[in-house]
């Protein structure tokens, strides 16, 4: 394990100069503390999960000192946001450190949010409050820990810098790992300012860094675009399983590597509500819960236009079609394995849809349900949901259908259903009332709930002795948080 000073840095995204982003130091916060940390992303960088206690650690993270081999930078990209292209946006409140390599060989963008002004910051302070670097940290880890793929969070540092939102807040920094924060946005700004050398040397390098093995196919970057859309294919299918909703799906905060990043008014889904909206500044609801498929499809597109230059506009198009058979086979493959399905029937689609449209119409908690589905025989776990539901005969005729469904999926003790199925459903995800819980708390000053609540994240699927109130229904107002971009 190494310490902070032998941390290895390669900076190869700050070697494409200046047209790609803007050297900018961070802004130290004052008195940085440590909140949280995560072992699991600190081990990415083979760190020593100790040095999380040190005072240069969060010294390093709250923007007072920084690494010698350290370029920090400001990204410049645009992008399609709520439908409308901005010509100009950017890292307005975050920095890429620097890139690390590991002792596997992998290289992870440390990337600092909440680092202060940079010429991207627009009318905005560059800063980010303790409450929406809490909610980002435990995101990422329990998407991670879900098997979404997703940016990384190592830890979260606090401060006593006033910040001022619709009140006075505390500053805070989280630090965030991916292997690239290289987003659709990038291509489109140096498409639409008809810059195309630098809109070359940007595909160069996402294609040898990212998607070397596309160089060995006849069109490399048709390759590398087909990728592109199966990993966001695969990336949305399931949220949409397990019940995530991100939010602001703006062409600017979707990752060319097909991860979840950029979280700001996510939600996972308490009561399924196929139309449940979750950022409150969503009027439209553009980016509802049953439209992030479309307009994951949406924003490849806009992704496709700006590869014109490099790929023709039937071959974009011919590539943009797996968009949806790829999403399907990815959604329908892991919601059979939540129903404890192991074979594939042609009807398995309507199985899914009909108790969807079930549990919307009757209020019925979305992770409970398939955890609870699991904890007995198809049988006994049917008879035992049957209250939950208001519509009881549209549910006894799902439940026949579904116990003939399992009594021909194979023969498998109820050992073995429930050991697939819990590997599967999880009992624990980060609801926004238990986000809210440990935000509250350390705003007062007490970070072990944010802490505890880590910890049980990590492990969603595993029942931990002495948690059951995380694995509990909302209360009746932690249904109705309205959570916002600023948050």
């Amino acid at each position: 394990m190494k310490a902070l000073d032998e941390l290895t840095f390669d900076n190869r995204f700050a070697r494409l100069g200046d047209a790609f982003s803007t050297h900018v130091l961070p802004e130290p916060l004052d008195e940085p503390r440590l909140v949280v940390a995560s072992k699991a992303a600190m081990a990415l960088l083979d760190l020593d999960p100790a040095v999380a206690e040190t005072s240069v650690f969060a010294e390093l993270f709250g923007g007072h000192k920084l690494w010698a081999e350290a370029e920090p930078r400001a990204m410049v990209y645009s992008g399609h946001q709520f439908g409308g292209y901005t010509p100009q946006l950017g890292d307005g409140r975050g920095l890429l450190l620097g890139e690390v390599y590991n002792q596997a060989g992998e290289h992870w963008d440390l990337h600092l949010k909440g680092a202060g002004m940079t010429p991207y910051s627009r009318m905005g302070d560059g800063r980010a409050v303790l409450r929406s670097s809490i909610r980002e940290f435990l995101a990422s880890e329990a998407l991670h820990a879900l098997g979404i793929p997703s940016s990384r969070a190592l830890c979260v540092i606090g401060s006593s810098t006033p910040v001022w939102r619709e009140k006075q807040e505390r500053g805070a920094m989280v630090l965030r790992l991916a292997q690239s924060h290289i987003r659709f946005g990038h291509f489109e700004y140096f498409y639409y300012t008809k810059k195309p050398e630098q809109q070359a040397e940007l595909a160069e390098h996402v294609l040898n860094l990212h998607y070397p093995e596309c160089r060995e196919q006849p069109e490399p970057y048709l390759a590398m675009f087909r990728e592109i859309v199966e990993r966001n294919a695969e990336m949305i299918a399931k949220w949409q399983a397990y019940g995530f909703c991100h939010g602001v799906m703006n062409t600017d905060n979707m990752s060319i590597l097909g991860i979840t990043f950029d979280f700001g008014p996510f939600a996972f889904l308490d009561d399924f509500d196929a139309h449940f909206i979750c950022n409150h500044s969503d009027h439209e609801g553009r980016y509802s819960f049953s439209n992030q498929v479309p307009i994951g499809q949406w924003n490849l597109s806009a992704l496709a236009q700006a590869l014109t230059p490099f790929i023709s506009v039937d071959a974009l198009k011919e590539a943009l079609g797996l968009y949806l058979p790829f999403y399907q086979a990815h959604y329908l493959d892991l919601m059979r394995r939540r129903l404890g399905l192991t074979t594939a029937e042609d009807d398995d689609q309507k199985l899914v849809e009909s108790v969807l449209k079930l549990m919307q119409n009757s209020g019925v908690d979305y992770t409970l349900f398939f955890r609870r589905l699991g904890d007995e025989s198809a049988e006994l776990a049917v008879k035992r949901l049957r209250d939950d539901f208001v519509d009881l005969a549209g549910f006894d005729a799902w439940a026949e259908r579904y116990k003939a469904r399992v009594a021909r999926d194979g023969d498998y003790t109820q050992e073995q259903r429930r050991e697939r199925m819990h590997a599967v459903n999880p009992l624990y995800i980060l609801r926004n009332y238990l986000a809210q819980n440990a935000i509250a708390a350390a705003e007062a000053g007490d970070y072990s709930e944010v802490r505890r609540l880590h910890e049980v994240l990590s492990k969603p699927f595993e029942e931990q002795a002495g948690m059951e109130q995380y694995a509990q229904r909302p209360p009746d107002w932690g249904k109705h948080l309205e959570i916002s971009c600023s948050s």
